[in-house]
């Protein structure tokens, strides 16, 4: 006997968390990604579209003084009242959620030839990007795909090298762009764009880079010979130890001259032949914060307000709003429609006023933990008085999250006495001793340039000796460490600094 198979119906009840922005939030991380040129074209253009936002006369303004004093508003931008959002704007902004393109490199006149800085801005890199995003768009990938391979081209230094740890890469791209990946997804799209031309863009390191070039050429006994040298004998390479080299690999004088040939056609820099037709200009930069010294040690700053004026919600849109309300049961038709619009237009002045409070609040308290960690170079301009400091140092000073740190310090620039850098500049990794000290990268970096500058060039200090000379300065440096960092700012092994 066979016993058929009955279907039940069951009926789950399933409780589910779901994060969603509000369109207020929203507006508010859109404007904190602007900097102060971005956000006067923005305002602008907000004007221009809602007749219910208006600006004060000069005479009418409350207050023109926003500096460290402003205070937070006392609307909570969660409880105002949101009207229903439409689709295609929603959309809109999750699409500039995160977006701006890389901060530019930002360099001071005193920092020429100190750690990775020099006197010189970035502009117009249109050309090195044509490049590369031409042989991008040969590819096949998804957009997700596509944002991650253009934040690697944008994390090339001037080598056209990438000496940036994937790990550090990864966490980039969840912080400033949302973009949740893995280690192995980088490095499969790394692998892809070391593909292009010119052969080593996208190296890891010097030997790396030789190594792409060599595995690109036209396969001979001679190229295979070169690899296995810098492959497997890279240090006594970069050493200039060919004759042990030689006995290694059981060569002759023949064979060294020939694989020293083959080498002198590899380019260490390829990111140099793309760089010369990389425009550079002197581009003007508006700095968003306006920093005081003085004398007495005392730190004051202020937001640069620019040319935005000072806004307000049109009288004559709230006083229709609320006679239409006072009747709403004799209301015709156009009458409704007339209220739907007012209300719609006052609604969102609103919005666009509060969020600009909100914005000034979030970069003044942002401001002001950067002033407080850093407050010694601000008084001194000694670039080796910067602390470590970290985005999640401010983030836990302020209280904001680390995503919001990161926008306000995106594209953003602070006016001092000692010149005008961008907020980035203040953020700098650690380098910890032996001794568990943490000590700033870039204090680390500028005592070995003055270690460097200042050794007998008769008879340079080799990575062992500097860290040495480190010691006794009051830094503990590994070896490595050194030689990571004497790579990092271009400064060459003691035989070729011997004169």
């Amino acid at each position: 006997m066979k016993k058929g198979l009955s279907q039940v119906e069951v009926q789950q009840q399933q409780q589910q968390q779901q994060q969603r922005l509000s369109a207020q939030h929203m507006l508010l991380v859109k404007l904190l990604e602007m900097p102060l040129a971005e956000l006067e074209e923005n305002t602008q253009a907000e004007l221009d579209d809602n007749p219910a936002l208006e600006t004060f006369a000069a005479d009418d303004a409350l207050n023109d003084d926003h500096s460290a004093t402003l205070e937070t508003p006392d609307d909570s931008f969660d409880s105002v009242q949101e009207r229903e959002e439409r689709a295609d704007a929603l959309d809109m902004a999750l699409e500039n959620i995160g977006r701006d393109d890389e901060m530019p490199t930002t360099y001071t006149p005193d920092s020429y030839g100190q750690a990775d800085y020099e006197e010189m801005v970035y502009g117009d890199t249109t050309s090195f990007y044509d490049k590369i995003n031409e042989q991008i768009g040969e590819l096949e990938l998804t957009p997700r795909e596509h944002d991650i391979m253009e934040y690697l081209v944008g994390s090339l230094d001037d080598d056209g090298l990438l000496r940036k740890p994937i790990d550090d890469i990864v966490d980039e791209l969840q912080i400033r762009y949302y973009i949740e990946s893995s280690e192995q997804e980088v490095e499969r799209l790394l692998l892809m764009l070391q593909t292009f031309d010119p052969a080593g863009i996208g190296a890891r390191s010097l030997q790396e880079c030789l190594l792409i070039q060599l595995r690109r050429r036209e396969d001979s006994s001679v190229v295979r010979l070169t690899e296995k040298v810098i492959e497997h004998h890279f240090d006594d390479f970069t050493h200039n130890r060919w004759q042990r080299i030689s006995q290694a690999m059981h060569l002759d004088d023949d064979d060294v001259s020939l694989i020293r040939q083959e080498v002198h056609r590899l380019n260490p820099k390829p990111g140099a032949s793309l760089g010369e037709t990389q425009g550079r200009s002197t581009a003007q930069i508006t700095p968003d914060f306006i920093v005081d010294t003085s004398d007495d040690g005392t730190v004051n700053f202020s937001l640069n307000r620019g040319q935005i004026p000072e806004l307000k919600v049109s009288p004559s849109f709230t006083e229709m709003v609320e006679a239409f309300q006072q009747n709403p049961k004799g209301m015709s038709r156009q009458e409704k429609e007339a209220l739907l619009y007012a209300k719609e237009k006052v609604d969102k002045a609103q919005s666009y006023i509060n969020a600009i409070r909100q914005r000034q609040h979030t970069l003044t308290v942002t401001m002001k933990a950067i002033i407080d960690w850093q407050r010694r170079f601000f008084l001194e301009g000694d670039e080796a008085d910067l602390r470590p400091m970290k985005l999640k140092d401010i983030a836990q000073k302020t209280g904001l999250d680390i995503s919001t740190i990161s926008r306000v310090s995106n594209v953003k620039y602070a006016q001092t006495k000692w010149g005008t850098f961008p907020l980035r500049f203040f953020f700098t990794s650690g380098n910890t001793g032996e001794d568990g000290e943490e000590t700033s990268v870039r204090k680390v970096k500028l005592a070995l340039k003055d270690i460097v500058d200042s050794e007998d060039k008769r008879s340079p200090w080799n990575d062992e000796e500097l860290v040495e000379q480190m010691k006794k300065a009051g830094l503990t440096v590994a070896r490595r460490t050194i030689s990571k960092y004497r790579q990092q700012m271009g400064i060459p092994v003691a035989r070729l600094r011997k004169k």
